[in-house]
């Protein structure tokens, strides 16, 4: 065959790579002022059954509600009733409270892990509260209140995370991975993603079986980038699996910002065009648009309209876990500087606007919300703390893996059983 002709290279540049870099580092002063806020009503709210390619836009919008001024407007607005809102504060101050008090045990030794989730709380409870119940989540790692607002009890967590001798787990996840079946939480998994296809492949099962439960999942902005999310949206796509695929981009991942998965180049929640389902971007720091926008896309789900991404626009307000320092990378005022505020002062506002909240009853709540994580915190760290000797039974560690244990295994174990009543005693339990 003949060669192909080609373009001298003489006169082009040299091939290059383009390697992100945020446009803050430490010791920078922040600057969001390039950040577009729309209107209010600049977002069309369409209807639940619409076709995904007739609201390409709401993808490179903002779906917003709660404007600056503490007042709920626009065509997003779920009028919530005051005492739903109330409760919807309380649930974040809780959250915000456990968190504290769990960080600071941390530090204190009695635990190894914690992570919070300043200034995303609106992420996870505002979303929760417009599910049902029943519905199936699964979450990511930064997600405690979703087990907050279903009620779970405070002590089950702080057991789980100090892995002491009430840890119904026994003390096999590392902390904050929880897992609460019963309340319609699924396992927390440390590898990022995972639970995007696993959350499919429920909802799958729910419609197969004609059932009217629907499946909701969270994910960082970072971790959209793994297969794992694309082959869930693949498959979402091909069945029109009853799902809500959550992407929670606050901007960075561990040390990373949120260019190394793509996001200098479109929104995240472009890439629900690609696949051809409904997207949705929201201010993440506005309860209530969180609120509005879960409902439509569970109404949608519920009615066999499909599935939908909803991009939740917010920022990380502290380190990545315990074991990060923002500061190394970061500068030190973004949180201050981001031009959406604070979710739960957001909140406090649009019910003192309606004339239903104000400061004496706010002082009250975080009073009694800390009292009562105090409490809890004491009557869990009477059951141990991380490190401090054995929790649980030693033979626990060769159970739960087979249906049957095999021969090997309970070798194993009754060899250590032995050597263990041979150092301490045949009366000796974990503490």
């Amino acid at each position: 065959m003949p060669e192909t002709p080609r373009r001298s290279a003489s006169n082009l540049p040299p091939l290059s790579l383009h390697i992100p870099e945020p446009r803050y580092r430490p010791g920078d002063t922040p600057d969001f002022g390039d950040i577009e806020v729309p209107a209010i009503d600049a977002t069309p709210r369409p209807g639940e059954a619409s076709k995904p390619d007739a609201m390409r836009e709401l993808c490179y919008g903002l779906v917003r509600v709660l404007d600056f001024d503490g007042q709920a407007k626009g065509p997003w607005d779920p009028k919530l009733a005051p005492e739903l809102l109330r409760s919807m504060l309380r649930m974040m101050l809780l959250v915000r409270a456990f968190d504290d008090r769990m960080f600071r045990a941390q530090r204190q030794g009695k635990t190894s892990f914690y992570m919070k989730c300043t200034g995303e709380e609106a992420t996870s409870v505002a979303s929760t509260m417009a599910l049902d119940r029943a519905d199936m989540v699964f979450p990511s790692y930064r997600q405690q209140g979703i087990l907050i607002t279903r009620e779970y009890p405070l002590i089950q967590m702080m057991n789980q995370i100090y892995s002491n001798r009430g840890d119904h787990l026994l003390g096999r996840q590392l902390p904050i991975m929880y897992s609460a079946p019963e309340h319609g939480f699924f396992s927390v998994s440390g590898n990022l993603a995972t639970q995007y296809p696993q959350a499919v492949g429920w909802a799958m099962a729910s419609a197969s079986k004609g059932d009217s439960r629907i499946a909701t999942v969270w994910c960082g902005e970072g971790s959209s980038a793994e297969g794992d999310f694309h082959s869930a949206l693949t498959f979402a796509a091909v069945y029109n699996a009853p799902v809500i695929f959550n992407v929670v981009n606050n901007q960075w991942a561990i040390s990373s910002f949120s260019g190394f998965a793509g996001g200098e180049r479109t929104t995240f929640a472009a890439r629900a065009v690609g696949y051809g389902i409904a997207g949705l971007r929201v201010d993440g720091n506005d309860p209530l648009a969180v609120y509005s926008a879960t409902q439509w896309a569970a109404d949608r789900a519920r009615t066999n309209n499909g599935p939908t991404l909803i991009e939740h626009f917010t920022y990380r307000a502290e380190g990545h876990s315990t074991s990060d320092d923002p500061s190394a990378y970061r500068a030190a005022q973004e949180y201050a500087a981001w031009p959406f505020g604070d979710p739960v002062l957001r909140l406090r506002e649009h019910l003192v606007k309606l004339g239903e909240w104000d400061d004496a009853r706010h002082q009250a709540l975080q009073k009694e919300l800390d009292d009562l994580v105090k409490t809890t915190q004491k009557q869990s760290e009477k059951l141990g703390v991380l490190g401090h000797g054995m929790h649980q039974p030693f033979e626990t560690m060769f159970e739960d893996v087979f249906e049957e244990m095999p021969w090997h295994l309970k070798e194993q174990c009754a060899q250590m059983l032995a050597e263990q009543e041979a150092k301490f005693g045949p009366d000796w339990k974990p503490e």
